[in-house]
């Protein structure tokens, strides 16, 4: 019960700053949460602890938020998760079904859909194509990946921390990358396409 009138309070007085909510009755945040102005959240996201939103920023539904600072002109969502240690640079874009954790993201970068980024640092202007993950933990240690500015990071790729990718350098989607790569570079990793004309398949 103390939750919920803490939380109708809370819902009050963002609206009162100018907070836009479509359905504010489906948005829960904490008690330290602060937000900038010109701010949109759409329905059923929720604010968890140490969560700092700065001006023009539009979280999309269904997104959860912790430890988070995000700043100016940023989207987050729909269906995002932002766990703690994570800084997101103005002009960025964390798209639907995106994880980041203690992370930063630097301006003008995009991660718009299907991936997870953790104890990493993207640089700016770069774009994280889809199904892209961090490998980040090798079951003992968790290690950290350095994308510099203006990578570009094809769909489906798996970058194996600890790892560093200059500035400029693009990876081919369906990589597994577990070296460095230098700037201006292309590194792609894959198995020869084979193709068995026509092949009929064995009959029970």
């Amino acid at each position: 019960m103390r939750q919920t009138i803490l939380n109708i309070k809370l819902r009050e007085k963002f609206i009162k700053q100018g907070v836009k909510m479509i359905a504010p009755e489906t948005v829960f945040f904490s008690k330290d949460t602060k937000i900038g102005k010109n701010v949109t959240i759409e329905p059923y996201v929720v604010f968890g602890k140490k969560v700092k939103i700065r001006n023009n920023v539009k979280i999309l539904a269904f997104s959860h938020l912790e430890g988070v600072m995000i700043d100016q002109n940023s989207t987050i969502g729909p269906f995002a998760r932002l766990r703690p240690g994570t800084i997101i640079e103005k002009n960025t874009k964390i798209g639907n079904f995106v994880e980041v954790k203690k992370s930063r993201l630097k301006k003008n970068s995009k991660v718009n859909h299907l991936s997870y980024i953790g104890d990493s640092i993207i640089g700016k202007s770069t774009n994280v194509g889809a199904g892209t993950i961090t490998c980040n933990y090798d079951g003992i240690n968790k290690n950290k990946t350095i994308i510099e500015d203006n990578v570009f990071i094809g769909s489906n790729s798996s970058l194996v921390a600890p790892l560093r990718i200059k500035k400029n350098a693009v990876i081919g989607a369906g990589s597994v990358i577990t070296k460095n790569v230098n700037k201006n570079s292309l590194a792609l990793t894959r198995v020869m396409q084979v193709e068995k004309k026509n092949y009929k398949k064995n009959k029970k």
